[in-house]
């Protein structure tokens, strides 16, 4: 599984110019499944972001999480991250799960974020969407549930 975690201070996902996710403050995460990725990658995941401390104490220094900073999450579904692109021009997204496995192994993650007490939004499983956000700091992080 492969995250790539944006701190935000807002973003939204429209499809066909229809917002269907948005948040204020806290992270955009595009969140791509590979096809060997299980219950163990997810909840290793959900906790990894849920503890995260890339936000802002008092003093400037980055030790809250954003269940600390009461945030919330925007999740997308990014097959894209699967891209390889070693060979050739075109990517190759052999690695990336099957549709029908990644749908619902992205539902189990969200819903595992949402157990962990953190408010979800999300974009539309399988369709093509506009993602826009404002990066804040910026800070941007890729977490890979197999590293």
């Amino acid at each position: 599984m492969k995250v790539v975690v944006q701190r935000v201070s807002q973003a939204r996902v429209t499809v066909e110019e229809n917002v269907v996710g948005e948040i204020g403050y806290g992270l955009l995460l595009l969140v791509g499944i590979g096809h060997e990725d299980g219950d163990a990658d997810l909840a290793w995941m959900a906790d990894k972001l849920a503890g995260l401390r890339i936000f802002e104490d008092e003093d400037g220094k980055m030790n809250l999480s954003v269940v600390d900073s009461k945030g919330a999450i925007l999740s997308v579904s990014q097959f894209t991250l699967y891209g390889d692109v070693r060979k050739g021009k075109r990517p190759n997204f052999m690695a990336a799960a099957r549709p029908e496995q990644a749908e619902a192994l992205y539902e189990r993650f969200n819903a595992m974020l949402r157990e962990r007490g953190l408010q979800v939004e999300t974009g539309r499983f399988g369709t093509m969407m506009d993602v826009s956000l404002v990066n804040d700091g910026p800070v941007t992080l890729i977490v890979d549930s197999k590293s």
